[in-house]
């Protein structure tokens, strides 16, 4: 007779099964959830590209919301096939239009449930690009003269077909969302006709053979059958398994085939044990944790073992369940305290941008030095996991806060350089107005005078923007060279003295070429330049010939003495930086960085002294001074081509850490 399941209790082994596998069901559903937050907080944080620092002042991309993950959707984010990862890994080198073609053929091609992570990233990278874009053109309206306020982008075609096809995906995804549920539902109808025939099988009157073959099909059209409703799932077990063991216990059945199907289950659930604790070794414990409950669904599917092996397996199997839950517990909690930790380091680097956006900077030296040191720290940001759940979202903003504050000082100051640069634009214009109606004076001494008050009051007005700055000082310089070229020229009649000049200066050249330097040193260097600058100008026609002969003779003693001295330096730099290697990378990096300093600032001073040279008059004295400043100029070039090469031994000392 079949009995109902109300008053027979289910059998020690089977509830325990049950207890243990719904726990761990609760438990991964309670993951799922987890990373699925996860999963919503890494879409916030990928909206910011830190490697560029406007990209920080983008708004939230629109909500193009993706749903909760289904079942075989976290299974297909679990496997990472190869071909999804690379698409994904192709997606961030895609443009705008290549990336909605993209989602379009997906689309296309696979099934809905199975392009989730190539849908998520392609969303994430077009608003990467769509915010860059609208930066780009706000920033030119600007430029153009345009208030902040005015601005107003055109409708983004891509975006508008974007938004369309994400409309389509949620419409098929909610269409594959409602088939499962509906084969849930028939998948519960057929098992419960399954236990309904199982409850009328011991009452038949067929042969024992025919009983037990059509016991072994309802058994295996059981496990057929698809997954239920999550409700149903236990109280469908229990009721089946009751009447497993119903016809077991109650069925007539000889005993030789009773113990054959008894040995059959015996040796499925010794395999299930040898399962369970080979997942000890696999190396994802999520991996592990899935793995379990698909065994514990075979254990479930499996009937009975003779009463002597019942809880001998059952404690085997489930000891090796409790390691690996065990296991699972331990990474859960683990991911916690780094998820903790990434907020405390995540805090100290919004700290820090709030300090840094709160510096008083005056200068753009100052400001490049501070956006260089902010995107360092965006950097650094970008390294560090999630924080946990609740804060992550929090922390993000007051990071992306911080930032913003920064770059908005950044730009009102630029705003505010470029209204002082186009008024000293104007103020030079005036000065170069001035300059061209002196080119063409006569009287020298007083127009000497003044143009060189003209000069001083040129490099008293700050700086203009760059795409004036060379035609403006161009300008000033030619009408400058103009006067003082027409002076010279009438100046140049007097050439008795220059003639005596040139003969003294060939003798003292080929004095000098021919000069032991390594013998004299750099004393010797010195008297030759003092007897050299003693000598006052040659004609105009030899001036540069003879300056050029000169300068290369010099150049020449120098390089003689700096030889010997520039390979004694670069071989105790090498030592240094072998010492730093030894000391750590961040050592390499420091010195790095103040070389790299000390090059921009020799740029910036050669500059200087090159437009210094245009200043000078057409004089004795000025031409010692033009000598001097050459001197310094060479000086300087040497020096940061010894730098560079410094520079350039760090970086193959890096190299070679790195390999």
């Amino acid at each position: 007779m079949a009995t109902e399941k109300t008053n027979i209790p289910v059998p020690e082994e089977q509830v325990g099964h049950a207890e243990d596998v719904n726990n761990a069901s609760a438990t991964t559903q309670a993951n799922e959830v987890a990373a699925s937050d996860n999963d919503e907080t890494e879409k916030v944080a990928e909206t910011v590209d830190f490697g560029e620092e406007d990209a920080v002042l983008a708004a939230s991309q629109p909500d193009l919301d993706m749903g909760e993950e289904t079942e075989e959707e976290l299974a297909q984010a679990e496997c990472h096939d190869e071909d999804t990862d690379k698409t994904i890994a192709d997606i961030a080198r895609l443009d705008r239009q290549q990336l909605v073609e993209l989602f379009a053929s997906l689309l296309h091609t696979k099934p809905v449930q199975q392009i989730r992570r190539e849908a998520e990233a392609i969303k994430v990278a077009f608003y990467k690009l769509h915010r860059a874009d609208y930066e780009q053109k706000k920033r030119e309206f600007i430029e153009n003269g345009g208030n902040t306020e005015d601005f107003a982008p055109q409708p983004d075609e891509y975006e508008a077909k974007l938004k369309e096809l994400f409309a389509e995906y949620r419409r098929r995804r909610t269409e594959y969302i409602a088939s499962i549920e509906k084969e849930k539902e028939e998948n519960l109808k057929t098992k419960l006709q399954i236990i309904e025939e199982l409850k009328e099988l011991v009452n038949g009157n067929e042969t024992m053979n025919t009983t037990f073959n059509t016991f072994r099909e309802l058994q295996q059209r059981w496990r057929d059958t698809g997954i239920v409703p999550q409700a149903n799932i236990k109280e469908l077990w229990e009721t089946y398994n009751l009447h497993v063991e119903n016809f077991y216990n109650y069925i007539k059945i000889n005993k030789e085939l009773r113990d054959l199907d008894l040995k059959r289950n015996y040796e499925t659930k010794l395999q299930l044990c040898e399962a369970a604790e080979a997942l000890v070794l696999e190396p994802s414990i999520v991996t592990a944790f899935r793995k379990l409950q698909e065994l514990h669904e075979q254990w479930r599917e499996t009937g009975p073992v003779a009463n002597e092996y019942k809880e001998v397996l059952w404690d085997r199997f489930k000891e090796a369940s409790t390691r690996i839950n065990k296991q699972h517990q331990e990474y859960f909690e683990k991911l916690k305290e780094e998820q903790k930790h990434n907020l405390e380091l995540k805090t100290e680097l919004c700290v820090k941008v709030e300090e840094l956006s709160s510096e008083i900077l005056t200068t753009r030296k100052e400001w490049n030095k501070a956006s260089d040191r902010l995107i360092e720290i965006q950097k650094v940001w970008k390294t560090i996991g999630f924080a946990p759940q609740k804060d992550n979202t929090k922390i993000y903003e007051r990071f992306r806060a911080a930032c913003d504050k920064f770059f908005d000082q950044k730009r009102e100051f630029y705003e505010q350089l470029k209204s002082e640069m186009d008024n000293n634009l104007q103020l030079k214009t005036e000065i170069c107005k001035q300059a061209e109606a002196l080119q063409d004076s006569e009287q020298w001494k007083k127009t000497t005078d003044e143009l060189i008050s003209l000069q001083k009051r040129w490099k008293e007005i700050g700086p203009v923007s760059r795409r004036h700055s060379d035609a403006i000082w161009k300008r000033f310089r030619a009408a400058c060279d103009r006067f003082f070229e027409r002076k010279a020229a009438h100046f140049s009649g007097i050439d008795a003295q220059h003639e005596e000049n040139l003969r003294a200066k060939l003798a003292l050249l080929e004095e000098i070429e021919a000069a032991d330097v390594a013998a004299g040193g750099f004393e010797m260097i010195k008297d030759f330049q003092r007897r050299w600058n003693e000598i006052g100008f040659v004609p105009i026609k030899q001036k540069d010939e003879i300056q050029k002969r000169y300068k290369t003779a010099v150049d020449n003693m120098f390089a003689i003495l700096r030889g010997g001295e520039r390979e004694r330096s670069m071989n105790r730099f090498r030592a240094k930086v072998s010492d730093m290697k030894n000391n750590g990378a961040g050592r390499l990096r420091f010195e790095r960085d103040k070389l790299y300093n000390k090059v921009r600032q020799l740029e910036s001073d050669i500059a200087t002294l090159e437009n210094n040279i245009g200043f000078f008059s057409r004089s004795k004295n000025a031409e010692n001074m033009i000598r001097e400043v050459e001197a310094k100029i060479a000086k300087a070039k040497q020096e940061m081509a010894d730098t560079i090469e410094k520079i350039k031994l760090i970086d193959l000392q890096q190299e070679e850490g790195d390999k």
